[in-house]
């Protein structure tokens, strides 16, 4: 079996007194014992992503013992963060994650290692990243940095633990190990502009990401000690209102295997193909008090504009291809949603269209309430 440690090289490392018991209870598992602790101390793992699925995720391996922690995260906690993102506090609001995610992992096991990383994962660093590290973990949220980590690890050779939420549903898989399928293998090609909404835009039950991020953690251990099966070449599809489990097998796709090169991942996601002008909150209700001419679209679904809507037209994003003659071109847009993803490419579409006053409304419907 490989011991972990600095990639490529085995090594063994011999567990001191205080390391053996805080592990006890873990090492005196039946086919666990000192060796399997010793592998994990010699292992290094970066979690991509500290938020939802990333702080169970860090949680877990810290407290298993990984020797070596990378957490990568550019973005700062959020108070709409805390239900769910269980490593911070009020006190880390507006901190970076990877520094207040290492700031509290290394009270809770000063026997490990870890190294932040406050900056997103890109093309440009991706390759230097991953690989000082065993295995990658996939905390993150969107589709352009999943096929980013897919396409560094099967350039570098590396497994990754993918982990998926949406509303109440989780799915679970292991991409690139030992000859099995890839992300690309389950998904060839990303769903188009607003298919796919992520968390600030649908919602999501705190535990839900609780509970695939541990199973990642699980999965994660299971690639660095040999334990059990490792979940690849299927994806565990849950729905955690039901308690139902079901699991699709994900056959191998051997071209998708010969990556050589990363490539521009937000144009092939569809994110980032035009500047779109914005307009912060503040400025937008200091223009709704000064004059009517603003025309809002919204672009949520009709069960979000029920609940909660700013007035003006309201056309979901994926029919507003097909309703663009409902537009006037003589009154100014602003575009709208919950978070400012979609409102953005709404705004692309009518910018396309040749409508030449139309701005997005800067992070959405939740900066609005605040």
């Amino acid at each position: 079996m490989k011991r972990f440690g600095k990639t490529g090289t085995p090594s063994w490392n011999t567990l001191n007194a205080a390391e053996q018991h805080h592990y006890s209870r873990q090492c005196i598992l039946p086919g666990f014992g000192s060796e399997k602790q010793e592998l994990l101390k010699a292992a290094k793992i970066l979690v991509v992503g500290a938020g939802g699925l990333g702080c169970p995720t860090l949680l877990y391996l810290a407290g298993a013992g990984v020797g070596t922690l990378g957490i990568m995260d550019g973005d700062v906690v959020e108070q709409s963060n805390l239900h769910r993102q269980v490593l911070y506090t009020m006190d880390n609001v507006k901190v970076n994650k990877a520094e207040a995610a290492t700031q509290h992992l290394s009270k809770a096991n000063p026997y490990i290692r870890i190294i932040p990383y406050k900056e997103p994962l890109t093309a440009s660093n991706a390759l230097k990243v991953l690989s000082s590290y065993d295995v990658i973990i996939d905390g993150t949220d969107n589709f352009a940095t999943r096929y980013l980590i897919n396409d560094a690890c099967v350039i570098l050779g590396k497994p990754f633990v993918y982990g998926a939420i949406f509303q109440y549903e989780g799915q679970l898989s292991v991409f690139n190990y030992q000859g099995g399928p890839t992300y690309r293998c389950l998904f060839p090609t990303p769903p188009a502009p607003g298919e796919a909404p992520n968390c600030t835009e649908t919602g999501v039950l705190g535990v839900v990401p609780g509970l695939i991020g541990t199973w990642q953690a699980l999965e994660a251990l299971k690639i660095l000690t040999g334990l059990g099966q490792v979940r690849s070449g299927e994806l565990l599809l849950i729905n955690l209102l039901n308690n139902t489990q079901h699991t699709l097998n994900i056959p191998v796709v051997p071209e998708n295997k010969a990556l050589q090169e990363l490539s521009d991942y937000q144009a092939l996601c569809g994110e980032g193909a035009a500047i779109v002008p914005e307009i912060t909150a503040n400025t937008l209700k200091k223009l709704r008090s000064i004059h009517n001419n603003v025309l809002l679209l919204d672009v949520r679904e009709p069960r979000e504009v029920e609940a909660f809507t700013l007035g003006g037209i309201a056309i979901p994003l994926h029919q507003l291809p097909q309703r663009l003659e409902e537009l006037p071109h003589d009154r100014d847009i602003v575009t709208v949603c919950q978070s400012g993803h979609r409102s953005k490419r709404a705004a692309q579409m009518l910018l396309k269209a040749g409508f030449t006053h139309v701005k997005s409304l800067k992070g959405g419907l939740v900066l609005w309430k605040e």
